[in-house]
């Protein structure tokens, strides 16, 4: 086995002093699709915020290595110049900001350079757009101004595909988005996926109907911070019919 893309040894964190993660393992391969799954409050978001190097979260024990390497040191934009990528559950409006500039200052920075082509944007954004089935108008629209909850989540899939991450954390990319969208959705992440086959996938999810989509190598359970149990496919679908009771721990 190769080593690993991403590897999270004994996590710990917490966030104004209340202990969240609480000793977390969990190993990426290049091209690995890993679902993570759990309750409300369980810590996933957490997770994903903590990977990306949010501020917000203090790693207060455990390592996590990008392809060898400990970043537990490094700040969210080292991160993601270094290949990390996390796609929001609520993403952010910016007016005044468009896609394709927002675009442009993204890909510059991923690729370490001072300046990048507006044409070579547009171009490389165009075609995206097209594979996606886009509409071209979007490009221009101020970034998620007046975008309904599908349109976000589809903006955040062309952001995966233009940055070409080494690992990317998809934060419930199906909250609040029907079956129709859902399924749009997916099919973005799956053309980004077939496009860069070696990227790592992390996908933070409530429900099975994400996972019939995008079908997981690795199903993860994580309860009170904890990853409590892991397995294949099957794993989501006995959370669907028994749901998160069955692995929460016995209190005497």
């Amino acid at each position: 086995m190769s080593e690993p893309l991403l590897e999270l040894r004994n996590l710990h964190c917490e966030a104004e002093g209340s202990s969240i993660l609480r000793g977390v393992d969990l190993v990426v391969h290049e091209g690995e699709v890993h679902a993570l799954m759990g309750p409300n409050g369980a810590g996933k978001s957490t997770l994903a915020n903590v990977v990306m190097g949010h501020p917000g979260y203090v790693v207060t024990a455990g390592q996590i290595f990008l392809r060898g390497e400990d970043i537990a040191s490094w700040s969210a934009d080292e991160r993601a110049r270094a290949g990390i990528f996390l796609a929001f559950q609520y993403p952010e409006a910016i007016s005044g900001v468009s896609v394709v500039q927002f675009l442009r200052q993204a890909i510059a920075s991923r690729k370490c350079l001072e300046e990048l082509s507006v044409l070579e944007v547009r171009l490389e954004l165009m075609e995206w757009m097209e594979r996606l089935g886009m509409d071209p108008a979007f490009a221009e629209r101020h970034l998620n101004d007046g975008f309904s909850g599908g349109e976000r989540k589809r903006n955040e899939v062309l952001q995966m595909a233009l940055l070409a991450p080494d690992i990317a954390f998809l934060d419930e990319t199906d909250s609040g988005l029907d079956i129709d969208a859902l399924r749009v959705v997916a099919r973005g992440v799956r053309t980004v996926r077939t496009e860069h086959p070696a990227m790592g996938v992390v996908v933070v999810t409530h429900y099975v109907k994400l996972l019939e989509e995008i079908e997981p190598d690795h199903v993860h359970i994580l309860v009170d911070g904890q990853i409590v149990r892991s397995g294949g496919p099957e794993l989501a679908v006995q959370i669907e019919h028994e749901g998160y009771d069955t692995f929460r721990p016995v209190t005497l």
